[in-house]
Order: C-alpha cells, then structure tokens, then sequence
C-alpha cells in the first residue's frame, strides 16, 4: 500500500490587492480557500483547473503560469493531497450560474482580510500559496505535460 494522495488543482487570482476566494461549508463550518477540486480521470491539470474555478466561482479563468505544487496531510484523516496550483486571470463573470455545493459565495478578499480571526482556512495552503504568489513564484506552463499511453 503506497502513498496515494489525492490529486487535486488550485487557482491563486489576484485583482486590485484582493484574491479571488470561496466561501464553502465543509463538515459543517465555513471555510475560505482558493477556487479548487480534484481533477477528474482523464483531464489534465489545465483543463481542470478551467472547470473548477467556473464550477465554484462563476468565472471564466485564463491560466498563465504554475504557481507550485504542493503536499498537505490532513491532521483530523491522515489523507494527503497533492495541490498543483496555477496563476491567472478570469473575465467573462456569469453571475446567474448556480456554484457548485458546497460553496457557499465567490469573494475577493486582501491577505490582510484572510487574516481576520472571523475567517477560518480550509487548510495552510490557501496563505501559502498567496504568499508565493506575493514573492513573485512563477513556472511556465509547459513545465506541466502528460503522456497518454504507452
């Protein structure tokens, strides 16, 4: 039995000082984190991150670099997850789409605001991945491939 986390895309998009943040009730507490999910068999890392900032934000997200990937173990499970976590911009905001469950609201919230003892993280990643982004940390996007096959 080896390590098996689970696989699992992020999107880091900052405008105008603030991040663009959802609001989601997980085992029953509210929580912010970044707009994110699993990807799903056969999709690759780009495309997943596409559909899960639409699916949770209503936002239409043009990936423009990787951020970082990054590990974490949940203390309350033991589950691991591995996050690959992108940069970019979004436009085209379709504010009738229903979000995903369990998202509660999109918002754009500073560092500053994420810090406020109102607001409880999901996990430690989303203040770690705004502050590589806040140090400047980019890779190209061609640093992620696939293979399919042999």
């Amino acid at each position: 039995m080896g390590w098996k986390p689970d696989i699992t895309v992020a999107a880091i998009v900052e405008r105008d000082g603030r991040f663009l943040c959802v609001e989601e009730r997980i085992n029953g507490r509210l929580v912010y984190n970044q707009p994110a999910g699993h990807v799903e068999p056969g999709e690759d890392f780009i495309a997943a991150v596409i559909r899960e900032t639409r699916e949770e934000t209503a936002w239409q997200l043009e990936p423009e670099a990787l951020l970082g990937v990054y590990s974490w173990q949940s203390p309350r499970s033991g589950r691991s997850t591995l996050r690959f976590a992108f940069t970019g911009h979004v436009h085209s905001h379709d504010p009738g789409r229903a979000l995903d469950q369990p998202i509660v609201a999109a918002h754009w919230l500073s560092r500053a605001q994420l810090l406020d003892p109102s607001r409880r993280l999901r996990t430690g990643l989303v203040l770690r991945c705004i502050d590589d982004f806040l140090a400047g940390r980019r890779l190209p996007l061609s640093a992620i491939g696939s293979v399919v096959g042999e």
